[in-house]
């Protein structure tokens, strides 16, 4: 989940080092955890506040234009999902990210990220909606 939703906000390439940047200050801030129930959107809330962080602090790196000439990205259809995924308002970039990427189910998403089940399919729902109109597609990719 904490995977799921960093890459939803995050380039790529910087993931790895941002989860384990989470679970180092979700064990760091372990005792502030008040209901043990409530840990998956706690987790979520870390994961969420550190990929903010990350923008607020700056990022060092140049972002290169996607028409930029070289050999073609061997994941090319799958990059374009997953941009075309980060264009997305946020509560329907999480899911789908957590669904399609992370490959988790729709109660699985509720229990981890404290949404209820109703609100995660109707995320995926109009997401999926959105994400077949931002890439052209009139049928489920």
């Amino acid at each position: 989940m904490v995977h799921g939703l960093l890459l939803a906000r995050i380039p790529r390439s910087e993931v790895d080092d941002l989860v384990q940047d989470v679970f180092l200050q979700a064990m760091r801030r372990l005792g502030s955890l008040r209901d043990s129930c409530a840990f998956g959107p706690w987790l979520a809330a870390i994961a969420r506040n550190r990929a903010r962080d990350h923008y607020r602090r700056g990022v060092d790196t140049v972002e290169l234009p996607d028409d930029l000439p070289g050999a073609p990205h061997p994941e090319g259809d799958a990059a374009a999902v997953l941009a075309a995924v980060r264009r997305l308002p946020d509560a329907y970039r999480e899911t789908l990210v957590l669904r399609l990427v992370e490959g988790m189910t729709g109660p699985e998403i509720a229990e981890r990220t404290g949404l209820t089940p109703g609100s995660v399919r109707v995320n995926l729902h109009r997401g999926m909606q959105m994400l077949r109109e931002a890439l052209g597609r009139s049928t489920t990719p």
